[in-house]
């Protein structure tokens, strides 16, 4: 059986034929898009993706194919778009000469297209006009699959992948697989090794970006990702997740070799050093090493004399919270009930 090839142009709906009743997915049917590798068994779903491509499938002669996974997948109709005008200074490619004049201004530092509401500056007249976007709260490209709806088309299209859970840029060293390419220039610097994120303040340097702008937090003290449920704030997203579960009781980290469950992954992974006998937290003043990293820390104050934890009713202070939590019941909190 060959593969058939959908009638009509327009938007995804039309492609796919409106008039037909919709296929269900357990039927071993396929559609795939001609202007990409995406293949899917859910007619809404290619509807979407085919949407998200905008004016560039609307352009193209050779409209969306259905049949078996194998026959969709070997589409000899299926192409890459052409992008015949090289950039000099970098091994992008563009589809027109005017796209590529466009480029060159991101090398040149050129930024002619200028808000006429704030000061900002643009290279490219599309960047200008999604930043307009931003003034007048428009938001023209809708998802078909929820409510939900968009400033820029490549928002759009990053937000489609999060219902048909598409992954196109792959590792080449391992199996990984992401919805977005800056992703995947992340991951390949955990291959390389490569570490091109500098803190402008310190010597650190990190893999990827996001952990730069949460070590900055750390010289600044901005900690703007707040509890909703206490006063309690953090300098990243990632903690305030794990701090929401002491509040939830939530406990989704479970050991594989007893019943214990853990609120962060970093506290299973150290408990899990308890199953190896495994101690990678070593002392740097003395021989001792420790199986979790907080063990090393509460030890390295027997070292430095330092007691960070206060009692709030008398002068006293400690270099471990427990013994501070034991002090106040035992001493503080007696004394209060025998007034």
């Amino acid at each position: 059986m060959e593969p058939k090839q959908s009638s009509g142009h327009g938007d995804g709906a039309t492609l796919l034929g409106e008039a037909s009743c919709p296929l269900k997915v357990t039927e071993d049917i396929w559609f795939g898009c001609c202007s990409c590798t995406y293949v899917t068994r859910d007619q809404r779903l290619i509807v979407c993706h085919l949407a998200a491509h905008g004016d560039e499938q609307s352009k193209c002669q050779h409209v969306p194919m259905s049949g078996s996974k194998s026959q969709v997948l070997g589409n000899p109709l299926k192409h890459k778009s052409e992008k015949p005008f090289k950039c000099k200074l970098c091994p992008r490619g563009f589809a027109c000469n005017s796209l590529l004049t466009c480029h060159n201004q991101t090398h040149a530092g050129e930024k002619p297209f200028k808000c006429m509401l704030c000061p900002k500056a643009f290279a490219f007249n599309s960047q200008l006009q999604s930043h307009n976007r931003t003034h007048s709260g428009e938001k023209p490209f809708k998802c078909k699959l929820c409510p939900k709806a968009f400033t820029q088309r490549k928002n759009l299209i990053y937000h489609i992948r999060t219902h048909t859970g598409e992954k196109p840029f792959k590792c080449k060293l391992c199996p990984k697989e992401f919805a977005y390419s800056y992703l995947l220039t992340y991951h390949n610097h955990l291959h390389s090794g490569k570490k091109p994120f500098k803190c402008m303040q310190c010597p650190k340097v990190f893999a990827l970006n996001s952990h730069l702008q949460s070590h900055n937090r750390t010289h600044t003290g901005e900690k703007p990702f707040k509890c909703k449920q206490c006063p309690q704030a953090f300098a990243r997203n990632f903690d305030l997740q794990s701090h929401n579960r002491t509040h939830t009781g939530e406990k989704p980290f479970k050991c594989k070799q007893c019943p214990r469950a853990f609120a962060r992954n970093t506290h299973l992974r150290s408990h899990n050093y308890l199953h190896t006998g495994e101690k990678p937290f070593k002392c740097k003043q003395c021989p001792l090493a420790f199986a979790e990293n907080s063990s090393l820390q509460s030890h390295n104050r027997k070292h430095t004399g330092e007691k960070p934890f206060k009692c709030t009713k008398c002068p006293q202070a400690f270099s471990r919270n427990t013994n501070l939590i034991r002090h106040y019941r035992k001493v503080c909190l007696r004394g209060n009930e025998g007034l």
